[in-house]
């Protein structure tokens, strides 16, 4: 026995040894195979303490986490030999050819962000203990979504974003489907096609992305599954072309952000969706939906562009009812699902003046509803009776089911009732004396039940008639799924999310791509976003990164904006020279360019520079930027920690800093300012500081606005930047003490002389940038005589003199005399921001009520018909504050340094005309944008 046992553990051994040593031989071929190795440092004769790659006690290979780190190379396909290998992550890589199969015993796969040609078609074939993939963002031919996924009965987050997949999304993602762990899946910016699977019904998906699809007929038919997916937190559907109503969401009590935007949905929004309890952002806009315009609560991150009138509604204002009559119009096409042509058609508050297609008027009252032959299907609404005027009632040819509503019977002036050819059944109702009842053409016309339709086993019966009945339901189902294209530009934003890991390897930071939104011409530039993929994980590991909702982005935490220091080097060309756009007291702006395009302005500090002061200016402005958001402030994108390196990026801002066009726009080369943009800048920035004050939900003080923090998109909007000496007002109180900071020509004088900061030291920097927008002179000026360098106290005595006023203008602006009564207004305006005791100032809100009306008649003439804002300036402040909460286009940023840098130098031109950008992204449930 002693002698069997001693064989039987040679053998043993020999077998571990044989094992590990395949291990070791398939290693050092991945190490050949990769160029640029010597960063992994995998030199040591033990792969098992090589970095990032892990083992098991019996020595063998477990885990290979080398993403994000510059490698290229392709990968040799035996690979799939390390049969005890868990996890395998190679993102945000360069790695080329195709991909090799991998061990059966994987459970997570995350290598998006490469350039793999080719991924294996029986890849998933066996893998029963795979839990998350990510394999977006790969130039892979097109190819379906692979029916050998079905052997994956662990999955739990499926991630497959801009992965060449064409077809349809098949049904085995549902509820019945082999996925009963299923949370996350994401297949954005493909070319799917069709509807979504009805098996979808009930399934445990938390996160759904599909925004963004790329084939012509994109994505379509209706919604109505979602409304039994109720475990869903996140939707993302925008960008494809769903029509019908948004379905009710009652019963999804966990889903706080919803992109709906960019389709053909159309109807009423249901009060469902507004009362959703964790709603934090919600995306509308571009579509058309009718109906009174939804009003959130506080709190909830709106697009809608009501301004633009993109949708349908009624009304301009969030909340306010239609009139009865388009209610009742609205009421009656319910049943009829809401078509797409009236809505097309049906926009406004009024029928009769607006001319709804259908719809015929008579003295104000509607007297014929024509919807005769509009491939209708669905079944009568009683409500017509609602509409009393109505004469006539033609709803001829189409494919109309159900019965005639006795409630017709009741409209006094009806004269017509014409329901021809259709699929009604049932008794017809008795109408009084003189009113014509057309029923031909309907089979089933006084019968109880439809006819059953021909038996085709019976003698003399052709086999597999086809009868009108389910004639008309197949031309409903095909004209239900055909929409036009919908519109957008998608817009991608790169972040990365570090995890640790217990044990000695940890994963680099992988690349957190959103497909937040897609933007186009008409609409906010949206989020973004890929499968939030973040690699290296405990031991639950990786998969999408439902990141919390800004943008672009996310209304995140700090620390869900996490990208590598990686992916910064590779997007600022290693922080070069030619991509500098500003430097400062503090380090260096600049230009960075995603993969996509999209350009970004990446604050570098440098760590000898840092200090205490720095790093807490730092922290500020992440602290500052992941609470607020609004149009009109600059949007952080991120920011990386890692080592020495501390990083702040920002949307870019291809006009740069309005001191550029204020007071250095000849050695620019660029046109000065006219008196309307200058308005428009000032209202814009107003706004911005107003939010801030008064409208998010805690008291911010600025503490630095001037003009070189103030920086313009391509279309000249306005936004404030620079958050590092942000401070926030103690709860309840508005005048606490604080360390002087700021930039002289601009302090407020009680702050300078007792360090006490209210927001009436935001009033008085204002102030003075109103007064260098109106003069053209800058805020301290030594050029001027010794009497004139300040221009604060140089405009209060030109004031005091009527005859002076004209020295006053900026003589570039050539203001004529038609202008010259809102220059006045705004001259008196700037001084009463800057009078000396804090007390006299107005409040931001009072500076607003007075601009937006001179906007609103110096609005620029020549209007951009992308322009995504699109004021409405005769809202009141009340009406306009969901809009002004709503996002804005994303104008990409450029570099205005902190208050300590140096705006001079700055390459600010752009070759790329900025598109709009939807939120971005996801905003933090306090976002004003």
């Amino acid at each position: 026995m002693g002698f069997v046992s001693w064989v039987v553990g040679l053998l043993f051994f020999v077998g571990f040894e044989c094992a590990w040593c395949q291990d070791d031989v398939v290693m050092n071929m991945l190490k050949k195979a990769v160029k640029e190795s010597d960063g992994l440092q995998w030199n040591d004769p033990d792969v098992c303490k090589w970095k990032h790659v892990q083992c098991s006690a019996m020595k063998r290979v477990t885990a290979i986490q080398i993403g994000g780190q510059s490698l290229q190379g392709s990968l040799p396909k035996e690979l799939g030999q390390l049969s005890e290998l868990t996890r395998f992550e190679c993102m945000s890589n360069n790695f080329t050819g195709p991909f090799p199969n991998m061990p059966k015993s994987l459970e997570v796969l995350l290598i998006h962000n490469n350039n793999f040609q080719s991924f294996p078609g029986d890849f998933f074939t066996g893998m029963t203990n795979l839990q998350s993939v990510s394999i977006g963002y790969n130039p892979f031919s097109q190819w379906g979504i692979p029916d050998s996924l079905k052997e994956c009965v662990a999955l739990r987050s499926f991630s497959a974003i801009n992965a060449g997949f064409v077809g349809k999304i098949p049904d085995f993602f549902g509820k019945d489907g082999p996925f009963p762990g299923l949370v996350s899946l994401a297949l954005s910016f493909n070319s799917l096609e069709g509807g979504l699977p009805a098996t979808l019904s009930g399934s445990s998906v938390e996160t759904l992305w599909l925004n963004g699809q790329k084939s012509s007929s994109k994505l379509n038919g209706t919604l109505d599954v979602l409304k039994s997916m109720t475990y869903l937190k996140q939707i993302w559907v925008h960008g494809n072309s769903f029509t019908g109503p948004i379905p009710d969401l009652s019963k999804h009590d966990q889903l706080y952000d919803v992109s709906f935007r960019d389709n053909q949905l159309t109807g009423v929004v249901p009060p469902s969706l507004t009362a959703l309890p964790a709603l934090k952002v919600v995306n509308l806009t571009n579509n058309l939906l009718q109906g009174s315009p939804p009003l959130f609560r506080n709190g909830v991150q709106v697009d809608n562009d009501l301004e633009k009138g993109i949708n349908s509604f009624c009304t301009m204002e969030a909340g306010k009812p239609c009139s009865p009559l388009v209610d009742a119009l609205l009421s009656v096409v319910e049943p009829f699902g809401y078509p797409l042509r009236l809505a097309e058609s049906w926009k406004g508050n009024d029928p009769c003046g607006q001319r709804w297609l259908g719809i015929v008027c008579a003295n104000g009252n509607v007297s014929v509803i024509n919807l005769q032959n509009m491939n209708l299907s669905g079944n009568i609404s009683p409500s017509f009776a609602l509409l009393t005027s109505v004469t006539k009632l033609l709803l001829g040819g189409n494919s109309l089911t159900g019965t005639i509503p006795s409630q017709l019977t009741s409209m006094p002036l009806l004269v017509e009732l014409d329901v021809s050819n259709n699929q009604l059944l049932g008794k017809v109702p008795s109408f009084r004396g003189g009113v014509a009842v057309k029923t031909d053409g309907n089979p089933d016309i006084g019968k109880d039940k439809p006819q059953a339709p021909p038996d085709s086993s019976s003698p003399g019966k052709s086999g597999g008639q086809v009868t009108k009945n389910n004639t008309g339901a197949i031309v409903g189902t095909v004209l239900g799924g055909v929409s036009l294209l919908g519109l957008g530009a998608f817009i991608f934003l790169m972040y990365s999310r570090k995890r640790k890991r217990a044990g000695k390897v940890q994963s680099p930071s992988a690349i957190v791509i959103h497909p937040r939104y897609s933007g186009d011409g008409n609409g906010l530039k949206i989020s973004v976003a890929d499968a939030g993929v973040s690699g290296g994980g405990g031991g639950g590991g990786g998969g999408i990164s439902a990141l919390s909702p800004a943008s672009s982005i996310q209304h995140v935490e700090a620390g869900s904006m996490v990208i590598s220091i990686q992916v910064l080097r590779q997007v600022t060309n290693n922080f070069s020279q030619g991509n500098i756009l500003g430097r400062g007291g503090f380090g260096t702006v600049y230009k960075g360019e995603l993969y996509d395009g999209t350009k970004i302005a990446v604050k570098r500090m440098e760590s000898g520079m840092m200090g205490e002061k720095g790093l807490g200016e730092f922290e500020s402005e992440i602290a500052v930027l992941t609470k607020v958001r609004h149009r009109h402030l600059v949007a952080l994108e991120g920011h990386c920690l890692d080592g020495h390196e501390k990083l702040l990026v920002y949307e870019y801002m291809p006009q740069g800093p309005l001191s550029k066009h204020l007071f250095d726009w000849k050695e620019e080369g660029i046109q000065p300012l006219d008196w309307k943009r200058r308005l428009s800048i000032a209202l814009d920035v107003a706004r911005g500081v107003e939010y801030l004050h008064g409208l998010a939900q805690q008291i911010f003080i600025h503490r630095d606005l001037k003009p070189s923090n103030i920086l313009l998109g391509d279309d000249m909007r306005a936004k404030v930047s620079d958050f590092g000496l942000v401070r926030l007002a103690p709860e309840g109180q508005t005048s606490f003490e604080t360390r002087l900071a700021g930039t002289f020509g601009y302090l407020a004088p009680e702050y300078a002389v007792t360090g006490r900061v209210t927001t009436k030291v935001d009033v008085y920097s204002y102030g003075v940038i109103l007064m260098e927008m109106l003069t053209g002179r800058r805020a301290i000026d030594n050029s001027q005589p010794e009497e004139n360098v300040h221009l604060v106290t140089w405009f209060r005595r030109m004031l005091l003199n009527k005859d002076s006023f004209g020295k006053i203008v900026d003589p570039i602006m050539c203001v004529d005399e038609e202008a010259l009564p809102s220059c006045r207004t705004v001259a008196e305006l700037a001084g009463h921001c800057c009078a000396r005791e804090p007390h006299q100032r107005p409040d931001m809100s009072h500076v607003v009520n007075v601009l937006a009306p001179l906007v609103e008649i110096w609005k620029p003439s020549e209007t951009d018909d992308e322009d995504v804002y699109g004021i409405d300036l005769d809202m009141t402040l009340p009406q306009a504050l969901s809009k002004w909460q709503a996002l804005g286009g994303r104008n990409t940023f450029d570099g205005s340094t902190s208050s300590s840098m140096l705006t001079s130098g700055e390459n600010t031109q752009s070759s790329i005309p900025t598109r709009p950008f939807g939120f971005a992204n996801s905003f933090n449930s306090s976002d004003g944008r």
